[in-house]
């Protein structure tokens, strides 16, 4: 009896991790973006000389972000739920994925700032005292790796929630 409780607890482990996997597979996919995101912020100029521009490009960053999350999520309706997903399954994929993302978030900070664009931060706040709107020891405190690390945190749940929302409903399994 004890040997059958012990294996069904393993087919339950086995299960919740199978149950997931796509989304961790769409998220640590969306991290990579995000990185590779960066880096073309920081070669078109958006981390040095174009730095006042960086926020209105990064906005663009948006549509990419839909993009992984219906590929996602429609990944999730075929094989997960077999073709057949309601707008609740759909959201909680999106959601989880969100979540993945931001236990992700302070990785790719890290890689970002120390990595992709060192002087990123620097920049940041050169620019904001420069065009007078933080003093400098306000633009010091305002821009650290951990404020941006929250911020992402931030984002990653809110974008990761609406889109995900829309992408659930556009997903859903139409009903006659």
């Amino acid at each position: 009896m004890l040997h059958f409780i012990v294996n069904l607890r393993h087919q339950t482990k086995a299960y919740q991790m199978k149950k997931f996997s796509i989304e961790f597979k769409w998220a640590i996919i969306t991290t990579i973006i995000f990185l590779a995101w960066m880096t073309l912020e920081k070669q078109l100029g958006f981390h040095t000389e174009k730095i006042k521009w960086e926020p209105l490009f990064n906005i663009l960053y948006i549509f990419p972000l839909f993009l992984l999350y219906f590929l996602a999520v429609r990944e999730k309706k075929i094989k997960f739920y077999n073709g057949t997903m309601n707008w609740k399954q759909g959201i909680i994929s999106a959601i989880v994925i969100s979540f993945i993302i931001v236990l992700f978030s302070p990785i790719a900070q890290f890689i970002l700032h120390e990595f992709i664009s060192p002087n990123f931060l620097t920049n940041t706040i050169n620019y904001t005292v420069e065009s007078k709107k933080l003093s400098l020891e306000e633009a010091k405190e305002y821009t650290t790796l951990s404020s941006s690390i929250w911020k992402n945190i931030s984002d990653s749940l809110s974008f990761g929630v609406v889109i995900g929302a829309i992408v659930a409903y556009l997903l859903k399994t139409k009903t006659n």
